[in-house]
């Protein structure tokens, strides 16, 4: 029996639940740092020290770091789990209604520390709370992700749906960057003097109403009318090896990698370079977050036209050179003889095709990759698959706060600010090897229409 397509209405309802766990995720990669070793100049206080462990690495990088061991043996995990389930409601759906209150919850209390002041204990307490954040965030993600080359039958509904699902991704980010916006709010009509709690009441609220969304697919979408996959019947370790035997897949994960770790350092740095390096109120971070997403919205239908008529590759190479140059003007933030409002303005305008693009067209290579995978080997490997990219992008992400946090300890403070504009260097070199990997990749014309 011909399987049903996917309608409109219910397109949109998958994408709802990208922009729940995008809120969440981004909510840790912007506020973390902020939060917990905040500028001297916003009204925080420090809740972790400063310290050096092994001479090198500062405790805010090896704590983001100890939460992604354990997605380096969950993800594979649930991965297997969703490939090879016979349950009756699906593959994928049945494992996502699950994760979503132990998501919600612990994100919030990522940001409730054991001391409220500066103390090794909230480090602990960080550590704990960072590691079954993940282990909740994955058990939805990867199924979820798993859905899309199921729920799609040729490339131009793969770009479509995965266009889809970036616009949920990028309101998912426009949100957790107006914490500081709503927090705003909340001390002005409830009367609160302390800033960290009205940051906490804000993330509370955020991580509720991500969970909400989050259960959207799960009600709107009935996975065995849209899906016809198989359950795969291979062990995890063998899973896992064969995946990786795919060429293509190499080349696109470790691209995919280096991108997500430069961009990590964007949205992790996002407050400190508007406060700090250009001296302007940290409110405005919602407000280029909004802008960002309006434009990288205009640019939605030229890449899903260009994909069609030079494929994805060359499109992905110019966005990659692109932020590249990108990375290289947070350097020069508040040097340049340009207004403050003017420099951040412009940043986040030529950002805004760049990240439309690798937004929308890496999902879609990936379940491309996936399908064709699975049409030379017989077994359905998708979650698998984005398993191990889902893996990379957080370890990405995960490494970009760690590096950011890092770099702080050579200034992140008005007047000593030389951390910060190192991270743009570091973003401009992680483009720059994306770029050059991904020519690697190899772009069959099957694919490129």
């Amino acid at each position: 029996m011909a399987l049903a397509k996917l309608p409109f209405s219910k397109q949109l309802a998958y994408a709802c639940g990208m922009i729940g766990w995008s809120t969440m995720t981004n909510i840790i990669i912007v506020m973390l740092p902020y939060f917990y070793l905040p500028p001297n100049n916003a009204g925080l206080m420090p809740l972790i020290p400063q310290l050096l462990v092994f001479g090198i690495f500062n405790i805010l990088s090896l704590i983001a770091a100890s939460g992604r061991l354990v997605d380096a043996f969950f993800d594979p995990f649930i991965a297997s789990l969703s490939d090879k389930s016979n349950n009756k409601h699906g593959r994928r759906i049945p494992y996502m209604q699950w994760a979503i209150l132990p998501a919600v919850i612990f994100c919030a209390l990522t940001f409730y520390p054991w001391v409220k002041g500066e103390s090794v204990h909230n480090a602990w307490w960080l550590t704990f709370t960072l590691v079954f954040f993940f282990m909740g965030a994955t058990t939805y993600i990867i199924p979820y992700n798993a859905l899309l080359p199921e729920l799609t039958s040729t490339a131009t509904e793969r770009v479509k749906l995965s266009s889809l699902q970036q616009v949920g991704f990028v309101i998912g980010i426009v949100l957790s960057a107006t914490v500081n916006n709503f927090a705003n709010l909340i001390e002005y009509y409830f009367n609160i003097t302390n800033r960290n709690t009205a940051v906490q009441y804000t993330i509370w609220g955020m991580a509720i109403f991500s969970g909400l969304i989050m259960l959207i697919p799960i009600f709107s979408i009935d996975e065995k009318e849209y899906s016809n996959s198989k359950p795969s019947h291979l062990p995890l370790l063998p899973a896992i090896r064969k995946t990786f035997q795919n060429r293509n897949f190499k080349y696109y994960l470790i691209s995919d990698f280096s991108y997500y770790m430069a961009l990590s350092i964007i949205s992790s740095g996002l407050l400190f370079f508007i406060t700090v390096l250009l001296h302007l109120p940290e409110s405005m971070g919602g407000t280029l977050m909004g802008m960002m997403v309006i434009v990288s919205l205009i640019f939605y239908p030229l890449v899903n036209y260009l994909s069609k008529r030079i494929g994805k590759k060359p499109i992905v190479l110019f966005s990659f050179g692109m932020l590249s140059l990108i990375f290289v003007a947070i350097f020069f933030l508040g040097r340049l003889p340009l207004k403050p409002t003017t420099q951040i303005y412009i940043l986040v305008l030529s950002a805004s095709f760049p990240l439309a693009s690798l937004g929308i067209l890496p999902n879609a290579i990936l379940a491309e990759i996936a399908q064709d995978d699975a049409k030379h080997t017989g077994e359905n490997r998708e979650g698998m698959f984005f398993a191990v990219k889902y893996l990379f992008v957080k370890l990405g992400q995960t490494l970009g706060i760690a590096l950011f946090a890092f770099l702080t300890m050579y200034g992140k403070d008005p007047g000593n600010d030389s951390g910060l504009r190192l991270n743009g260097i570091c973003g401009c070199i992680l483009c720059l090897l994306a770029l050059i990997v991904f020519t690697r990749f190899r772009e069959r014309e099957a694919q490129a229409r």
